[in-house]
């Protein structure tokens, strides 16, 4: 009888953890443009956030758009000369319509945003003002879902434009996003100077690309959730 007792008590104990780690629930918001467009989040990010919380204790939610520049996002956007874009923050109203539907369905412990944008910056010639825009950004996220707590993991711009003349845009932009990244305590970065070799859909042979290979995307998911994790395991202490 003493043995049996020690063994409920122990069982009893197991399954109070398990409950306790079931009411943990993440939210994880992607967006971005092109290269963010393309991933598919069900082929590696999902999986590898999953095989970490648990099926059911994550949501994520996807809205990117294709060729847009910042202030499709960022309301307060300035130019680093001339006036402001008549329309600002479009997108990021869209993509948090999809975040409060999200947080109508359920509370999160964690809160986690996935940035892959800044080529549309750089070819406007934009690199000086998007550390600003960035902060701004997060800032803007942090204050509307009334959160202090959000990670974020920035996908820095590929080495595509690096060697390319006059766009030295390009290499503020990169500079930017790591400086952004590395300043604020919840912020990471991710690296995807190898993700744009390799065969395209549509089999097609890239060489520095613009946009990522098949696989490519894939190991930009699974870095986006590594990251992630480290993030919420990071500052779960």
């Amino acid at each position: 009888m003493k043995y049996s007792f020690v063994a409920a008590l122990l069982l009893l104990g197991c399954a109070s953890s398990v409950s306790a780690a079931d009411k943990d629930k993440h939210l994880f918001i992607l967006s971005g443009q092109s290269n963010m467009a393309n991933l598919d989040p069900s082929i590696a990010f999902t999986p590898t956030v999953e095989s970490e919380f648990g099926k059911g204790n994550l949501t994520v939610v996807k809205d990117a758009q294709k060729g847009q520049p910042i202030h499709r996002w960022y309301k307060k956007w300035k130019p680093a000369q001339g006036d402001a874009p008549a329309m600002t923050g479009d997108l990021y109203d869209r993509m948090m319509t999809k975040v409060s539907a999200a947080l109508k369905e359920d509370k999160y412990t964690t809160v986690t945003f996935i940035w892959m944008q800044g080529e549309r910056d750089a070819k406007d010639k934009q690199g000086e003002v998007y550390a600003d825009s960035l902060r701004g950004l997060i800032a803007q996220l942090s204050d509307d879902l009334k959160r202090k707590d959000i990670n974020f993991v920035i996908g820095r711009l590929s080495d595509f434009g690096v060697a390319q003349k006059n766009n030295s845009h390009w290499t503020m932009v990169r500079k930017a996003q790591v400086e952004v990244a590395d300043a604020y305590p919840r912020g990471a970065w991710v690296d995807t100077d190898d993700l744009n070799d390799g065969n395209n859909e549509q089999g097609k042979l890239l060489e520095n690309a613009l946009h990522y290979s098949v696989k490519g995307y894939e190991k930009l998911g699974e870095r986006f959730a590594r990251k992630a994790i480290d993030l919420i395991k990071k500052n779960d202490k």
